[in-house]
């Protein structure tokens, strides 16, 4: 959540990321929405004294009539106190759901652009690997090597489900192992968080949980106040809710397993079949709580280990300076990796298989999570950061594409076979 005091301060900056994001939000309705917060907060504190003034009076008054007065004046503040709270509270549910619709604000340096197109290649490693052989796509390998079955799993539970069967199940273990392994060795708790949170932890996030059905990217629970997870950024984001860490403890750096379920609404297309965009994954994730001067230097460790992780996994990918109109809503910069995979468009294209973002204080404010200095008055919002270790379903198919033979078997990557237990997959 943005601080009201920048909104007010700056609305033209504020409108301006917002135009840069692509995200339509009324800034001017929020200045105005907290100015009547405001006036209300005043009405309140003055009736409500002058209502303890005449509660406080009535006790020791002689006088009958007199009496009978403030009586009649403690019970009419007493109403007019109850009205003015109600009108006080919607006006605050009012103004917070209006700044929810707010982004982060943005780094300097993240490009400016509207769409995917605008994004920036930092570096590459690597080159995509050039078949002496017509290759297959992952889903057509899942096929072939009876890893994976689509039918079963959209009959049981619909489209882009699906069952792992065999080495499939194997690998993705193996790829849990390796990432989990990799992130102890640089200091991250290990987590198995739960797979459903309350609204309001989602909303502190960052997600909608709320927003039209059709848009929305998370499913909920009927008649309850949850919702399936889409990422484990949101559980572990909320582990420190309302808490105050201790400064000498930061960075408090967690690794979550858990499974992610995704509507994926309006997420149609040949490159989004098989594994690439199911409603369904595990995923690895880590998640950073910090001061604010250690968030630039996390950010660049948790891309390091991102890109560690993939070049151990020996897969082609690039690193992408994500544009302001591709930043998720609480980001204030972010870095994608993406992975060559043979077996999108005509003649292969780089997918997404990791992110990591620097969220700033953009989630912790709205999940009430300070740091203290000890000695030292006051405090302040912790920094939250977020990456992708792997996403088992994505890294699949740029093992199960790039590691394909001409006679139809797959290779197992180096690093995962003591988990996986061979070194070819084949029929």
């Amino acid at each position: 959540m943005l601080d009201i005091d920048l909104i007010r301060k700056d609305p033209a900056a504020v409108k301006t990321n917002c135009a840069n994001r692509g995200v339509k939000a009324d800034v001017d309705r929020i200045v105005n929405l907290d100015n009547l917060r405001k006036q209300h907060e005043q009405r309140y504190g003055l009736l409500k004294q002058q209502q303890n003034q005449a509660s406080k009076q009535i006790p020791t008054e002689k006088d009958p009539e007199v009496k009978q007065v403030l009586i009649a004046d403690s019970k009419r503040l007493r109403i007019e106190v109850g009205e003015v709270e109600k009108e006080l509270d919607k006006v605050k549910a009012d103004l917070r759901a209006a700044i929810l619709t707010l982004p982060n604000m943005t780094h300097p340096d993240a490009p400016v652009g509207s769409d995917a197109g605008a994004n920036h290649v930092v570096r590459r490693f690597g080159e995509p690997r050039v078949f002496d052989f017509e290759p297959k796509d992952h889903v057509e390998l899942c096929l072939s090597l009876d890893l994976a079955d689509f039918e079963a799993g959209a009959s049981v539970a619909g489209q882009k489900f699906y069952f792992l069967k065999n080495e499939a199940v194997l690998l993705e273990l193996a790829l849990i192992q390796f990432a989990m392994q990799t992130l102890i060795r640089r200091g991250f708790t290990p987590v198995i968080t739960p797979d459903v949170a309350r609204v309001e932890v989602l909303e502190g996030i960052g997600f909608m949980p709320r927003d039209d059905a059709e848009t929305r990217q998370v499913y909920t629970i009927a008649d309850t106040d949850l919702c399936l997870v889409g990422t484990a950024e949101i559980t572990l984001g909320g582990m420190h809710r309302k808490q105050t860490l201790d400064a000498a403890t930061l960075p408090r750096r967690y690794a979550g397993l858990s499974h992610c379920f995704r509507t994926e609404a309006g997420a149609p297309g040949r490159d989004t079949r098989g594994l690439y965009r199911v409603h369904q994954f595990t995923k690895v994730e880590m998640f950073v709580f910090c001061l604010p001067e250690q968030a630039e230097a996390m950010h660049l460790e948790i891309l390091a280990i991102e890109e560690e992780i993939f070049q151990a996994l020996g897969l082609a990918y690039h690193v992408l300076d994500t544009c302001t109109g591709d930043l998720g809503g609480p980001a204030y910069r972010k870095y994608d990796l993406e992975a060559w995979m043979p077996g999108r468009g005509e003649k292969g294209e780089y997918g997404e298989v990791t992110s990591t973002s620097n969220c700033t204080d953009f989630q912790a404010r709205r999940l009430e999570i300070r740091t203290k200095v000890a000695g030292q008055k006051g405090t302040q919002f912790a920094f939250t950061l977020n990456g992708t270790a792997v996403a088992c379903t994505r890294a699949l198919v740029a093992i199960l594409e790039n590691y394909q033979n001409a006679d139809g078997s797959v290779t197992v990557p180096e690093v995962l076979r003591a988990w996986v237990g061979k070194d070819r997959i084949a029929r």
